[in-house]
């Protein structure tokens, strides 16, 4: 590669450097001109109101009430306004806001009376990047309420309405569930209401939510078939980087009766309607999820929705509108379930629903991969040691071993090309002023003749990138290597910091992780080393080399800000590679192998019906070029 070349590829780094950095801001800005648009998020958006479409009288009306009843006071004018804004609520706008805490080992659950629901969950035992307590949401960043038409077709939410809390039990110390129950009643003699009832069983991340509705019928609107369940947002910032956990943030989903999961993008902002019956619905962060799940199943025409916010308020912003059946009776009942946990794939894996299939572990091929064979194997290797930086070491000896067989045959191939590069050297010089052509069949000849593959040394390689790209997925999605720490690096899970810039480098980064830098080093002396025991191929293609050392440098600016989990075990795994060469050069006799080469040329050569018509075609091939050679010379 020659200095204009060099040049070359700088000049496009820099154009993508710069385009990208472009791109990103006019994303941002797109992406707040979004978020003012009617979504969703509406009422995060503003100041929440006590109705999502909030009926106020006007002052006309009110006069017209004053004229039609002189004895009016003012305090009848205000209920007069309480029942035009709130219907059958009308009451409830002014009863004391009430506070309630289930909690077990696992989570604390803080329950509202206002709208009734959950409005801030606090997993105890977790902490975030910095130290504080782990809260997946609280009251300013959370919309849970159901949606409906009063008998008027006024359209109501409870999401902002006071529920009045008439019971909760099991409160003592040491109980195995606990329970509290919110009413919403819609007439005075309080026969009429919606109620919530939250159950909190054992230690566990589960919280059981019954919906009954209590003689009702009439204070819907008589057509009325379903009930909007509007759920939404904001995702806090749990991680030491936001990127990242953009990346993998979104919402997931599973229709009823389905064998697997869909999921908005990852990437971009999108809103998208459900069509079908859905099973669950969760808000995926990178190592934790609230998810939402029917009993039995949730009615047709739900809606999700995901967005990114222009700054770094949050990670991102979800919201699902989900639709509740109604059949109008006098007594009707509506059970889910909120799951407020981690994203840890064998807690998720035991509740039977596919929740695992949230965890980014790739698809098809790799997704099989990780969770058949990595998954497993990480999880009985966490069940005998506490050190993470000694369970990765184990999970790279034992990927070794099993690669081992595929890895001796790769130095075999390469032994046999080293024996022969004496002979093709001879080619070489014989061949160098015909065309390339005669000189590659001449060298084939040569292999087929000695019975070698020249392929032989891709094939293992090639064999083992399957493993290579579902490690790169398994390590980010692993929640046990959060937050564990192995020498300098603290949390495994995201990239360790030796250094702090104060400031960012395109392609980069704003630090210098140290395990990335180590892993980069080992595979350029892993290139170095291989290329000195190969060099019969590259030495006609000297551009190769550049490449091959210049992949490693260009792959360092992805590890710098990726999961110090997985440099580390590439580092681990170059160093075992390093020992298996050394060992195998050590007893792998080339002399040997020199002799087998030479036995097999005193063979004759049995060629396959297949190799029989590629040689033909490459001699009609030859003779063709040949004519054409001729012909311009004439």
């Amino acid at each position: 590669m020659d200095r204009r070349s060099l040049v070359g590829l700088a000049i496009i780094a820099l154009l993508v450097t710069l385009f990208m950095t472009y791109n990103s801001k006019v994303g941002d800005q797109e992406r707040l001109e979004k978020l003012k648009q009617d979504s969703i998020f509406a009422a995060t958006e503003a100041q929440k109101k006590p109705v999502v479409t909030p009926v106020t009288p006007t002052k006309d009306t009110a006069k017209v009430i004053v004229q039609l009843d002189s004895t009016v006071n003012s305090d009848s004018l205000k209920e007069v306004a309480r029942r035009a804004a709130y219907g059958p609520f009308y009451y409830a706008a002014e009863t004391p806001t009430q506070e309630v805490v289930l909690e077990n080992e696992l989570i604390k659950v803080k329950l509202s009376s206002r709208g009734g629901k959950p409005v801030e969950v606090e997993l105890k035992n977790l902490k975030r990047s910095n130290e504080q307590r782990l809260v997946l949401f609280n009251a300013d960043s959370a919309i849970f309420g159901l949606e409906f038409f009063d008998s008027k077709r006024i359209r109501f939410s409870t999401d902002t309405l006071i529920f009045e809390t008439v019971g909760t039990s099991a409160a003592a110390k040491g109980s195995e569930s606990k329970s509290v129950t919110f009413r919403l009643y819609a007439n005075q003699e309080k026969t009429k209401f919606i109620e919530y009832v939250y159950t909190l069983k054992g230690n566990d991340y589960m919280v059981d939510v019954k919906m009954n509705f209590t003689n009702m019928e009439g204070e819907f609107a008589a057509d009325q078939r379903q009930l909007d369940l509007v759920w939404a947002q904001n995702m806090p910032s749990q991680e030491k980087s936001l990127q990242n956990q953009r990346q993998v943030a979104t919402v997931f989903y599973r229709f009823n009766g389905e064998d697997d999961v869909e999921y908005l993008s990852e990437t971009e902002d999108e809103k998208k309607t459900l069509p079908g019956e859905l099973k669950w619905v969760s808000f995926k962060q990178q190592y934790f999820s609230t998810t939402l799940i029917a009993d039995n199943k949730f009615g047709n025409g739900a809606e999700s929705e995901i967005r990114t916010p222009g700054d770094s308020s949050f990670v991102k912003k979800a919201g699902a509108l989900l639709t509740i059946p109604l059949t109008q009776k006098s007594n009707e009942t509506f059970g889910m379930k909120f799951y407020f946990g981690t994203n840890k794939y064998d807690q998720l894996k035991s509740y039977d629903l596919l929740l695992e299939r949230q965890l980014n572990l790739g698809g098809s091929m790799l997704g099989w991969l990780n969770r058949a064979f990595f998954v497993p194997v990480f999880t009985w290797l966490g069940g005998m040691f506490s050190n993470y930086g000694i369970i990765i070491l184990l999970l790279t000896i034992i990927v070794k071993l099993l690669l081992f067989p595929i890895a001796y045959k790769s130095f075999l191939s390469s032994a046999k090309m080293r024996v022969l590069k004496p002979d093709i050297e001879v080619i070489n010089e014989k061949h160098k002023n015909d065309d390339p052509m005669t000189k590659q069949q001449a060298t084939m000849a040569l292999y087929k003749k000695a019975g070698v593959n020249p392929m032989a040394g891709c094939i293992p390689l090639l064999l083992q990138l399957p493993i290579l790209f579902a490690l790169l997925r398994l390590f980010p999605a692993m929640f046990e290597l959060r937050q564990e720490g192995f020498w300098w690096c603290t949390d495994l899970s995201t990239y360790d910091s030796v250094l702090d810039f104060g400031f960012n480098i395109p392609w980069y980064g704003d630090h210098i992780s140290l395990w990335a830098l180590l892993m980069t080093i080992s595979t350029l002396m892993y290139t170095w080393m291989n290329q000195q025991m190969m060099d019969t191929g590259t030495a006609q293609l000297p551009g190769m080399k550049w490449l091959m050392y210049l992949m490693p440098v260009l792959f360092l600016g992805f590890l710098n800000n990726y999961s110090a989990g997985l440099s580390y075990y590439y580092f681990l795994s170059n160093i075992i590679t390093f020992g298996q060469m050394f060992a195998m050069r050590r007893f792998v006799d080339e002399g040997a192998i020199r002799a087998k080469i030479e036995e097999h040329k005193k063979k004759p050569v049995k060629t396959s019906g297949f190799m029989q018509r590629l040689e033909q075609a490459q001699r009609k091939r030859l003779e063709d070029v040949k004519k054409q050679q001729g012909g311009k010379k004439k």
